[in-house]
């Protein structure tokens, strides 16, 4: 199995959850080359398995550059793919000292991904978001659980 890693990293989180996923799935067998959305033309992506596609956010969306990847990348209907971001932890309401537990309540990054993979007709097997602590970092305590859950989740049988 072959999947194709695409990411765009400012700070080091993202690369950091792209190693370690490529660390598990190559245990498991999996060949994984990793990829910033920067350095790839988004028209001659390779043929692989499966896609993972991972931005973290900026003003709670997915950064530019993995947005404009994403639109100019060209896909075949029904191509899977998987998501995992790195995305800023959600902050307690200053009224009433509660964290939103809703969706996109502060973060909208996965779900726009998810609307922008979709459009393109692919199909997602699986998502997770990691958080990160401040702009810069670091990762939230126990990422790494979080990126094997997800790792988890991708069948390496080709099914």
């Amino acid at each position: 199995m072959i999947i194709e890693y695409y990411h765009a990293s400012k700070y080091g989180n993202g690369v950091k959850v792209a190693e370690e996923f490529k660390r598990i799935m190559t245990a498991r067998g999996v060949t994984v080359n990793v990829h910033h959305v920067k350095k790839v033309k988004p028209k001659e992506i390779p043929p692989a398995d499966l896609y993972v596609f991972s931005s973290s956010g900026r003003f709670g969306k997915p950064i530019g550059d993995v947005r404009g990847f994403l639109e100019k990348a060209q896909f075949a209907p029904g191509t899977r793919c998987a998501v995992l971001t790195t995305e800023m932890a959600p902050l307690p309401d200053k009224k009433t000292g509660k964290v939103s537990t809703e969706e996109g309540a502060c973060q909208k990054v996965l779900p726009i991904m998810r609307e922008l993979l979709q459009a393109k007709g692919l199909k997602k097997i699986a998502e997770e978001r990691v958080y990160v602590l401040g702009i810069k970092g670091p990762l939230e305590d126990g990422w790494q659980n979080k990126v094997q859950a997800f790792a988890e989740l991708i069948p390496v049988d080709g099914s």
